[in-house]
């Protein structure tokens, strides 16, 4: 059994005196699709930023594929892909530079990272504006370069944070279909969305956090069996099974 990602007890406060997080842990397995689930300033966003380095953890451990991320830091980072919730390139180049350059950071030579990427922008459906600066695609197309550039090194591990945000249904839908098929060719993906029917129809784990804390973690399965119809206003669903978990186990007390 090989582990994706492990987290320790992990804990983050910050200058300002926030306890971002209290001592989580979370187990990803190897090919698994894991969506982590929390309303906002819950401490989905600080977990990212710890896994990728760009957020210093007050304690606890954190290791990917084994490799844990202050001891063999550029290891760990070998193994990732992300997919950030902000548009951060350049919308004046090319969307085949922005991939091919990516590629560079890794140290892949242009002759391996230009077919490559082109075959990703391609299966990702932006082969024919490949060539055209980025500020011209739409809104989803950014989306989807976001992922061509975060699978350029051949990662392991996919983080996408809000990935499908702003994106229009059809699009969403042809996102999903290629992500699944990334978890079958064995890459472990974390997401994280507010889309909570886009968790339900893609993830077999998923955990919940709350104030800094995992609430709830479990299958899919598991985590929908949590249900308590009673705690429904007027008895049903308002909406998707997943949504009423979600709701009750956030809503404040």
């Amino acid at each position: 059994m090989t582990y994706a990602l492990t987290i320790q007890e992990l804990r983050k406060t910050y200058a300002s005196g926030t306890e971002a997080l209290k001592g989580v842990s979370l187990t990803i397995l190897e090919g698994d699709f894991f969506a982590l689930l929390g309303p906002n300033g819950a401490g989905k966003t600080t977990i990212i930023g710890t896994i990728v380095s760009l957020v210093n953890k007050t304690s606890g451990t954190v290791s990917v594929f084994g490799h844990d991320i202050d001891r063999e830091p550029e290891k760990a980072k070998q193994q990732i892909g992300i997919v950030p919730q902000e548009l951060n390139f350049n919308i004046f180049e090319k969307p085949i530079d922005i991939v091919v350059n990516q590629a560079g950071y890794y140290g892949i030579p242009r002759s391996i990272a230009i077919p490559r990427a082109e075959k990703l922008l391609k299966d990702l459906g932006i082969g024919d504006k490949m060539y055209r600066k980025a500020m011209e695609l739409s809104g989803g197309m950014k989306r989807r370069l976001l992922i061509a550039r975060a699978l350029i090194h051949q990662p392991r591990f996919l983080i996408l944070d809000e990935p499908t945000a702003g994106v229009d249904v059809e699009l969403r839908r042809g996102m999903w279909e290629y992500l699944r098929n990334l978890t079958k060719e064995g890459i472990t993906i974390l997401l994280t969305t507010h889309y909570l029917e886009e968790a339900e129809q893609l993830a077999s784990h998923i955990a919940v956090i709350n104030k800094g804390m995992i609430i709830a973690s479990g299958t899919l399965e598991e985590i929908l069996k949590l249900y308590d119809e009673s705690a429904t206003f007027g008895g049903g669903y308002r909406g998707g099974r997943l949504e009423e978990v979600f709701l009750q186990l956030t809503k404040e007390k």
